[in-house]
């Protein structure tokens, strides 16, 4: 019996993108990358792809995957995974968040569940969000006391104008 074993090539298409691309279009296509990612934040939505990217930005998929590669040295998910714990990082931080559930900090930064917020919070800090948030997290603002209102009680209103007579009231018995 044969066995069809060979080696493993590597895929010559990613290296191919990666040595014709010049270092112009490199820069020209980061600046593209970052502003829509950064700048207008579209980190945040789950459903942002580096395809629905190279679709607005009218480039071709595989130029953005190697612009990604050589300029951040990492892939896109990677990438937009940093950026999204980097925010994270930012509200576990911030006193105007410290009253915000871990899950509630997940979504807005872009993850679809706590666990995968977790999982990449831990991949690239090598602590939990919730580990961070007591080593570098501000205290939660003091929430202002309610004062009780002095209940106030109004006196009658003055009368004004003439006062009334006193009717009495006498009346005759009509007895027959």
């Amino acid at each position: 019996m044969k066995y069809n074993i060979t080696e493993k090539k590597e895929k010559k298409v990613a290296s191919s993108y990666k040595s014709s691309i010049t270092p112009e279009l490199v820069d020209d296509i980061s600046k593209k990358i970052i502003t829509k990612l950064l700048i207008e934040k579209k980190y945040r939505d789950p459903n942002y792809s580096a395809k629905l990217l190279a679709d607005e930005l009218g480039i071709n998929m595989r130029y953005i995957s190697a612009v990604v590669s050589l300029r951040f040295q990492q892939n896109y998910s990677e990438m937009v995974g940093t950026m999204r714990i980097q925010e994270a990082k930012y509200m576990l931080q911030d006193a105007n968040f410290a009253d915000m559930k871990m899950e509630d900090i997940a979504i807005n930064v872009g993850f679809t569940t706590r666990q995968s917020f977790y999982a990449t919070f831990f991949r690239i800090c090598g602590i939990t969000p919730k580990e961070y948030r007591k080593l570098f997290g501000a205290e939660p603002k003091p929430k202002p006391v309610p004062r009780k209102k002095k209940i106030v009680k109004k006196a009658a209103p003055k009368k004004r104008g003439r006062k009334p007579k006193k009717v009495t009231s006498k009346r005759k018995s009509t007895k027959k």
